[in-house]
């Protein structure tokens, strides 16, 4: 039985979760009326010798390395904290876009630390939600008495910091993790206020199986998702089509918007390159996606299609209908296209699956689940002291962990390296950030700092501030030639 809500943010080093880290974690707690419970929590992160941010990331959150390893945790100081304090049981993990952003940090931060990389969010009757295809779906079937913002070009948007100014909800300070958190928990009580049906109704459907049971039907159901058009409010009529080869809890899914029998001329190479063009470069409509069970997609019953809501999103319940008719008449030959398409939009293994020396092993999260074998031994190094590390033998089946081992010491316990060990580090960070001349991660940042600085020019002294900090600490951990 779910306890809490955990609202929280991250404020990273940049956008991808396989090279960029964590640089502040901030949440607060709230019981079920989403009453803050306790003091909120906030807590900077150290980025360590081997990664250099994204120059346009620090702008946005005006966070220094510098910062983060003056007043900062390392990230296995963090762990015990959170793993302790933080992810309690009966925890629902709930943030602004966090499915798709903050958990995937999240993921990769335990499994770079001998953390199983799932169970925090799912484990004794642990959850997680977000908050943005709730708002997305509000905006879409329920809007009364919210306000909704445009952007400059007259289109909807959804941004935090936009919908909190125009409802005057508490939000000091955007992109600051704990000020996007209050602002967060502002929205979702106004939410449950002007919308408790609809509020209550997305909260069940973070779990999975809820899902299933709607999507499975084979009826249509109301979807809202940040890929369909802003122009109906992101949201449209869709139906299964099929389920995803080699992938459990995911299913193509058909926009009823769309005419099927307009689909089934067109060859598989075609409806490839349309599924993996960006959106406004495609020679026509994409009517399939992926929805993913886990992913607590905002999805209803076709029940909640009021008459306005109809009209306000151009859904004709009889074209829709006809829509569904035809589907049913080339299911087969559509179902079996999309399920190629989509087979093969996927990377191939060989593709997935580098030579270690040329993949980072921090970015292989993916390659698979760990052993029972190794997950038991995952414990046993959390609780080692830093120079047992080396000398006792933990001998994993999985090669990535026998490769995070050493980078796993070096970041989190920096002074308990032996000059082996040490000149070893320096030889990893020498390969990950210089190795690959002008391709290197150093020469990257050092283009992308140059581009901002002319950016911002003849901006705001803080700003060049902020980049002069960045210069300075990318000479202090630019690795010697070994």
């Amino acid at each position: 039985m779910a306890a809490s809500f955990l609202f929280y943010d991250l404020e990273t080093s940049g956008v991808n979760p396989r090279e960029a880290r964590i640089m502040q974690f901030a949440a607060q707690r709230t019981n079920l009326d989403l009453e803050p419970i306790g003091e909120p929590y906030n807590y900077l992160i150290r980025l360590t010798a081997d990664v250099l941010p994204d120059p346009e990331a620090i702008l946005v959150t005006g966070i220094t390395p510098q910062q983060t390893i003056d007043g900062g945790y390392t990230e296995a100081e963090f762990l015990k904290i959170f793993h302790t304090d933080i992810a309690t049981p009966g925890t629902i993990f709930t943030g602004f876009n966090s499915v798709r952003f903050d958990d995937e940090f999240l993921r990769f931060l335990n499994y770079r630390n001998f953390y199983d990389p799932y169970e925090w969010s799912w484990k004794d009757d642990r959850s997680r939600w977000d908050m943005l295809d709730v708002v997305r779906m509000t905006r879409a079937l329920r809007p009364d008495g919210i306000k909704w913002p445009f952007a400059s070009d007259g289109s909807a948007t959804n941004r935090l910091e936009l919908l909190a100014e125009l409802n005057q909800l508490t939000h000091e300070k955007a992109h600051d993790a704990l000020s996007d958190v209050q602002a967060t928990i502002a929205l979702a009580q106004l939410i449950k206020q002007q919308q408790p049906k609809l509020f209550d109704f997305l909260l069940s459907m973070r779990d999975k199986r809820a899902v299933a049971d709607i999507v499975s039907s084979n009826q249509p159901f109301v979807y809202t998702s940040g890929r369909y058009d802003s122009e109906f409010e992101k949201t449209t009529v869709a139906v299964h089509l099929a389920d995803v080869p080699d992938q459990p809890g995911a299913a193509l899914v058909y926009d009823l918007r769309y005419d099927a029998q307009e689909y089934t001329d067109k060859s598989e190479d075609d409806l490839l390159k349309t599924w993996q063009a960006r959106h406004n470069e495609r020679e026509f409509p994409m009517p399939v996606k992926i929805l993913r069970y886990n992913r607590c997609p905002a999805i209803a019953p076709l029940g909640v299609l009021d008459e306005a809501s109809q009209k306000r999103l151009a859904i004709d319940t009889s074209q829709v209908k006809k829509n569904y008719k035809k589907l049913q008449t080339h299911r087969s030959t559509l179902a079996s296209a999309f399920q190629n398409v989509a087979q093969a939009s996927r990377p191939s293994e060989q593709e997935r699956l580098f030579d270690a020396d040329k993949v980072d092993v921090d970015s292989r999260l993916y390659d698979g689940f760990f052993s029972r074998k190794d997950s038991e031994l995952l414990a046993r190094v959390r609780a080692a002291k830093p120079e047992d590390l080396t000398t006792t033998r933990f001998t994993f089946q999985d090669d990535r962990l026998n490769a995070l081992l050493p980078l796993y010491k070096a970041r989190n316990y920096p002074e308990s390296l032996s000059s082996e060990e040490q000149m070893e580090w320096e030889n990893f960070r020498y390969r990950r950030l210089v190795q690959g001349d002008e391709k290197s991660w150093l020469a990257r940042f050092s283009r992308q700092l140059q581009v901002t600085a002319e950016r911002i020019a003849s901006q705001s002294p803080d700003k060049q501030y902020l980049l002069e900090e960045l210069q300075l600490y990318a000479e202090s951990i630019a690795p010697i030639e070994p």
